[in-house]
């Protein structure tokens, strides 16, 4: 559940990238830094300190847009642990699986409340939410609902139909865009992206809006309207950066232009899920139950109408992250290596044979959960991890990190850790297969992050992500569109694929 608001990326994530703006730079902050001071800690036992400027400390390193990359790379010569300095923040980057989990589980209730940047603090009404709420009652509480109306196992088992629908529509729409041009390339996001979105509307609001009428536009809104406000609009947002993050002592210096946008999009996609919620509010009324989360929220009847529309927006724009990156880039490898694709439809003919693939035949398919968790780990969904804010002074790594320290944990670092990987750049499903690892440890790659904060949407990713690759190499062999083989560029700060996968498909001969 986390992944969007850290990445979208979102998604996915999404807004991976304004957590990761948080610590991210921005060459504005350069030029009013003169106007600030910064005062040094002094401690003996901290952790190691990435040398950087007066003022700015290390900002002007960071302004490639992809600073999980810097991390990694600063962690070969300061360690697993190190501080840099964000403007006025003392900012403390963990690179290693073995300290993040210190810090996810053995030491969660010193480091458990947030630290988001402005853009989503404004995106998320200050924390009305589940992936970025606070540690407390009202995290608990609706962490608990959007666990027993949706994302949990009750609940999914729930769902299960809309989600086989959603496979025979992706599979009957491929082999429908191979049938009218069989030697063009098709692009794979769409059709993924398209299905997705239907699961998340029928899952959040109980059917697959077409249109919706929004009184504050005076005029009906398309589905595909919908989405770019509810979903991409609110993704894009998420990635502004307002410099006064980095110096709050400057707040009262205007920022005009970076307030409007977030604001105006803020304020149309509440104007369109509030529209969309009233809608459904009409059907329910109206007697006409159904299985949505809408409805169990409403018959919980706990919430605010403000709490109430924030947990259905991000029930709507957080089935459009993970899922979707982690499965396209699967597909994009799988096409690129077909001795590997070959080894899973090898598996899946051995397990299934002429039987379509179903969720009830994952966990006897080892090498594709193998192909899964390699793509997690290496094409992390959620490279850097919302900012955490330590609260009471707290040993991690074997260092003392004091309170008012932020947080930021990079799973890239951690997933590229030469000590813990061989060969951490190459994609090798076979690694999961060695022995090392629980067959049921879903947190190989501490993708879905760990301890109390652990991601809601875990399963539900899983399982749709898994069933999607599995049925579309059992029904069709893979190859990339020709030049493509290169083609790893991500969106700024996030690990979603700056270029949609574009493949050729070919259906796979019957017995």
């Amino acid at each position: 559940m986390e992944s969007l608001l850290a990445a979208l990326p979102a998604g996915g994530g999404g807004a991976v990238a304004a957590a990761a703006a948080a610590v991210g730079g921005l060459a504005a902050a350069a030029a009013l830094a003169a106007k600030a001071g910064v005062v040094g800690t002094g401690r003996t036992n901290a952790p190691p300190a990435v040398p950087g400027l007066p003022l700015i400390g290390n900002l002007h390193q960071l302004k490639e847009k992809k600073p999980h990359k810097t991390f990694a790379k600063w962690s070969e010569i300061y360690g697993p642990i190190y501080t840099i300095k964000t403007g006025a923040s003392t900012v403390a980057v963990l690179n290693s699986t073995e300290v993040v989990k210190e810090a996810m589980v053995a030491k969660y209730s010193s480091i458990s409340t947030r630290k988001l940047p402005k853009a989503l603090t404004v995106l998320t009404r200050d924390k009305t939410m589940v992936a970025t709420s606070d540690y407390n009652d009202f995290h608990k509480l609706v962490k608990r609902l959007v666990m027993a109306g949706m994302l949990g196992s009750a609940a999914q088992r729930q769902f299960r139909d809309t989600r086989d629908t959603m496979m025979d529509n992706m599979l009957s729409t491929l082999r429908t865009l191979v049938d009218d041009d069989p030697h063009s390339p098709l692009n794979f996001r769409e059709v993924f992206k398209d299905e997705l979105f239907r699961l998340s509307l029928v899952q959040s609001l109980g059917e697959d809006v077409s249109s919706v009428y929004v009184k504050e536009f005076g005029r009906e809104v398309s589905k595909e309207e919908i989405y770019q406000i509810t979903v991409v609009d609110l993704m894009m947002c998420a990635i502004e950066v307002d410099w006064r993050d980095f110096f709050p002592y400057l707040s009262w210096v205007p920022n005009k232009n970076f307030e409007a946008r977030v604001l105006t999009t803020e304020s149309r996609r509440t104007a369109v899920v509030r529209a969309l919620i009233h809608e459904q509010k009409k059907r329910i009324a109206s007697g006409e139950a159904k299985v949505s989360y809408l409805d169990f929220l409403i018959a919980e009847n706990t919430l605010t109408d403000e709490q109430l529309m924030m947990l259905v927006w991000e029930a709507i724009i957080e089935a459009a992250d993970t899922t979707l990156v982690t499965t396209e880039w699967a597909m994009y490898e799988l096409a690129k290596n077909p001795e590997i694709q070959d080894r899973l439809y090898q598996e899946i003919q051995q397990v299934c044979g002429n039987d379509t693939v179903t969720e009830d035949d994952l966990r006897r398919l080892p090498f594709l959960n193998a192909v899964f968790h390699e793509t997690l780990r290496l094409h992390s969904p959620v490279p850097l991890v919302p900012p955490r804010f330590v609260h009471e002074t707290t040993n991690l790594g074997g260092y003392d990190v004091p309170a008012g320290t932020e947080i930021v944990i990079n799973l890239y670092g951690c997933n590229m850790n030469k000590k813990d990987w061989e060969e951490p750049e190459q994609w090798r499903p076979e690694r999961f297969l060695d022995g090392r690892f629980d067959d049921a440890d879903m947190f190989k790659t501490m993708a879905f992050g760990g301890g109390r904060r652990v991601c809601a949407g875990a399963l539900q990713a899983s399982a749709i992500s898994c069933t999607a690759i599995a049925r579309f190499v059992q029904e069709f062999a893979w190859r990339l569109r020709e030049g493509d083989e290169d083609d790893v560029d991500t969106i700024q700060l996030t690990s979603y694929k700056l270029h949609p996968l574009h493949v050729h498909i070919s259906p796979r001969a019957t017995k």
